[in-house]
């Protein structure tokens, strides 16, 4: 899918204010380290994760959503009575229904015609919310629109800290560790025309999408059936096969990406993954034949802030001057299910 008429105008992101660090995770696991003879230090070797954040216990995920808006807003000209549309695409969501956009819609004023609602679709509900506003733009529904997301890691961490120091086999452990890459963090992308005063932004030149169903059972995070009547959140994951078959779907969609654009390899000058760990990282690069050069990363500070990974990164690369005027730049997605979108910008 191309796009002739659409920019990235403004992008604001909030981080949770407590900082977690692996060491931190590991002590709390030393009765499990023991017992499976695992060495401390081994967390961050494996990952490359020193530490992330946590939102405090009480925070809202609409008030870290709408945090990051606010900036995304002041960064630009455009009006809350400009928006046609305000998406919350995070995995994590305030209730089954409404939906957590009401609550941002609501604390922004917005009111009237524009479209609210939630979308979902693991790590890359982001990047789908922009798509979705892409194409009202592009159709010349809406002149403007938002996507938010805030994901909040502490509470699936909690959970499985307690149920692992109950007592787990070494195959339990493994499908925790992606649990403990978690971080939490809040992102707002304002998609707009370019109709408005200032800067434009950055144009939004296409995108493509592949998926592969056959993979959805590799990560899952939900609620688990618990004594009684009572649910428990879970999360397990695969890492070993989510990032096999997750490097055959990116290389997959890749191919495709550059033919849509019309670029070859050596014309993207900057990539923007999804934060996953050095391992995911290492991998995909090589798998793409992109010099690490090229990347920018965050997951070592940030962790794995599922849908806000991608964007609050990118967000952080622009404010240090990485992400230069004139620039392609790739937004290379990747979340369970498996899905792989990968979005081409002129920066």
């Amino acid at each position: 899918m191309g796009y002739k008429r659409v920019y990235l105008t403004a992008l604001g992101y909030e981080l949770g204010p407590q900082v977690v660090t692996s060491a931190e995770l590991e002590e709390r696991l030393a009765p499990v380290y023991r017992r499976l003879s695992i060495q401390p230090g081994q967390l961050e070797a494996w990952t490359g994760i020193a530490e992330r954040r946590w939102w405090h216990p009480d925070a809202r995920l609409s008030a870290g959503a709408t945090a990051a808006a606010r900036k995304a807003l002041a960064k630009s000209s455009v009006q809350v009575a400009d928006l046609g549309v305000v998406i919350y695409a995070g995995v994590c969501r305030e209730n089954f229904e409404p939906a957590t956009a009401c609550a941002v819609a609501d604390a922004l004023g917005v009111k009237g015609g524009a479209s609210v609602y939630d979308l979902s679709n693991a790590c890359l509900g982001v990047l789908n919310g922009m798509l979705e506003i892409a194409n009202r733009i592009e159709l010349g529904q809406i002149r403007a629109g938002l996507v938010v997301s805030c994901e909040s890691a502490r509470e699936i961490n909690e959970v499985t800290l307690e149920r692992l120091l109950q007592g787990v086999e070494m195959v339990q452990f493994a499908e925790a560790i992606a649990t403990f890459t978690g971080g939490s963090g809040a992102v707002a992308m304002l998609l707009t025309d370019g109709s408005f005063s200032g800067a434009a932004g950055h144009r939004l030149l296409g995108a493509v999408s592949q998926v592969a169903p056959q993979h959805h059972e590799l990560c899952r995070w939900g609620l688990a059936p618990a004594a009684g009547l009572r649910q428990s959140q879970f999360m397990a994951t695969d890492s070993v096969s989510v990032l096999k078959y997750g490097v055959q779907l990116g290389q997959q969609t890749w191919r495709l990406f550059l033919d849509e654009l019309g670029w070859a390899p050596a014309e993207v000058q900057r990539v923007i993954c999804h934060q996953v760990g050095s391992g995911h990282q290492d991998a995909i690069l090589k798998s793409l034949q992109l010099p690490k050069e090229k990347d920018y990363t965050t997951y070592r500070y940030l962790g794995n802030m599922g849908t806000a990974a991608l964007p609050v990164t990118a967000a952080i690369a622009a404010e240090r001057g990485v992400l230069k005027s004139g620039e392609r730049v790739g937004f290379l997605g990747i979340g369970s299910g498996l899905s792989c979108l990968m979005m081409g910008l002129e920066w």
